[in-house]
């Protein structure tokens, strides 16, 4: 255990990691030194940010704490402080099952952790962060809540009625960010599209894009979870103006079936959805459009799920991901409909349906060879410099792979035999020609 160290692990989506990354920027501040998902936590002080959304989500919280209560026992490790999504929703249950956690806390208790600590909260450090992705790119968090209350999502229920931020606090911090270094800017909400209507009387999701596209040093800026009901149609005259703006939009759809549609209260038809994607893809040629679809709901017969398959057949999505439905106690559905298809046929569905996906991929990575494109680098790892062009998200979609030996050789005027492949920057752009694919990778050459 060494004093004077807190180690924060987070756990869950990009949402949890930018409150993870406020509150280690206040940690920071009071002087605390700081180390964020340690292989080997040694922290006095442990803090899991975790998430409640689905089972295996859940699964994943919970055995993180009991392996850090583990630690405790062993004094690897000293107090375990819990917040975010599962301690916000089974506070009770956490406090009467895991008695070695020492302090819990909802999803937005942060002050009061600052003061069970001895310290206040600054509100001059608002927007500023201690930054824990590359330092080339940064999550934006444009709201709270959901007000969508879909039959099968707990996530109204843990964090409440949507809240937009006020769009000058936004802005201050894409300028704080670039400042810092940071070019591409990932803007994240669970429901972007509703942006503005709750503190501005209507959705200014597409006046935010502009600005934040018009902001100097912005070089990519993408966007994730729109919903596509009472989509903002403006958003698209932006995307396609703006060129910083990346082609790529991350929209759930969920289902195709209008019977299980109107059973997750999506408030959406199959046609309706078909209808605006087409639009989408009109208005703003060669977007990548990234998508989740969900198998097994309550009532999901065969026929709804040949629907579903044939839709996604149809659409050819860029990215897709898929999962099975889990019960969330407290939602609409839980209370009103049996779980009723077995697991194994969930399995066997999500299978089926990822499957085709892969073969769609493959198609369309195919497609990109010998093409060239914009691509930033994020790492090097090994024997390859591993990058993303604009319709790639991190740790979600596909990377471009540029092979070390493929680099021309620095000149030099010394010894030919001491020359060594030119080096790349993390987080600049190149231009880079594909030469190979698979369903979730590239291999290029830089020009």
């Amino acid at each position: 255990m060494i004093k004077g160290r807190i180690d924060l692990i987070t756990l869950g989506c990009s949402k949890n990691l930018v409150d993870s990354e406020r509150l280690m920027g206040q940690l920071a501040a009071c002087g605390y030194k700081l180390h964020h998902d340690p292989e080997d936590p040694k922290g006095e002080i442990v803090i899991v940010n975790t998430c409640g959304f689905i089972g295996d989500a859940k699964e994943e919280s919970i055995n993180t704490i009991l392996g850090l209560t583990e630690l405790k026992k062993r004094r690897k490790i000293g107090q375990i402080f819990v917040m975010g999504c599962l301690s916000e929703r089974y506070r009770k249950e956490l406090t009467e099952e895991i008695p070695e956690i020492d302090h819990l806390y909802g999803k937005f208790d942060w002050k009061q952790i600052l003061a069970d600590l001895g310290h206040s909260w600054n509100d001059e450090l608002r927007g500023q962060r201690l930054q824990t992705s590359p330092k080339h790119y940064a999550y934006v968090k444009i709201s709270e809540g959901c007000n969508r209350m879909c039959a099968y999502c707990a996530i109204p229920l843990i964090t409440g009625k949507y809240k937009s931020r006020p769009m000058e606090d936004i802005l201050d911090e894409v300028k704080h960010l670039v400042s810092k270094g940071v070019s591409e800017i990932q803007l994240i909400a669970q429901d972007l599209t509703g942006y503005g209507m709750d503190r501005y009387g209507k959705y200014n999701i597409a006046e935010l894009v502009e600005k934040i596209a018009q902001t100097p040093g912005v070089e990519w800026l993408r966007l994730h979870y729109a919903y596509p009901n009472n989509f903002p149609m403006d958003l698209l005259t932006v995307m396609a103006k703006y060129p910083n703006v990346c082609k790529y939009l991350d929209i759930a759809l969920q289902h195709a079936s209008n019977h299980v549609l109107d059973r997750m209260l999506r408030r959406i038809t199959k046609e309706e959805t078909a209808s605006l994607l087409t639009e989408i893809r009109r208005q703003v040629p060669g977007i990548h459009l990234r998508t989740t679809m969900m198998v097994g709901f309550p009532g999901e017969t065969e026929e709804d799920f040949e629907d579903l398959m044939q839709f996604v057949k149809e659409q050819r999505f860029e990215r897709m991901g898929a999962f099975a439905y889990s019960e969330e106690e407290g939602t609409y559905a839980a209370k009103n409909y049996e779980d009723d298809v077995p697991a194994e046929v969930k399995q066997r569905r999500l299978d089926t349906l990822m499957t085709a996906q892969q073969e769609i991929s493959n198609d369309i990575q195919q497609e990109k060879v010998g093409k060239t494109f914009r691509v930033i680098i994020d790492r090097l790892d090994g024997e390859y410099y591993v990058g993303r062009t604009e319709f790639d998200s991190p740790e979600v979609d596909p990377e471009v792979l540029i092979p070390v030996e493929s680099l021309p050789l620095e000149p030099t005027a010394v010894d030919d035999s001491l020359q060594s492949h030119i080096a790349l920057k993390i987080g600049r752009f190149y231009e880079v020609e594909i030469t190979e694919a698979s369903a979730y990778e590239l291999i290029g050459k830089i020009h």
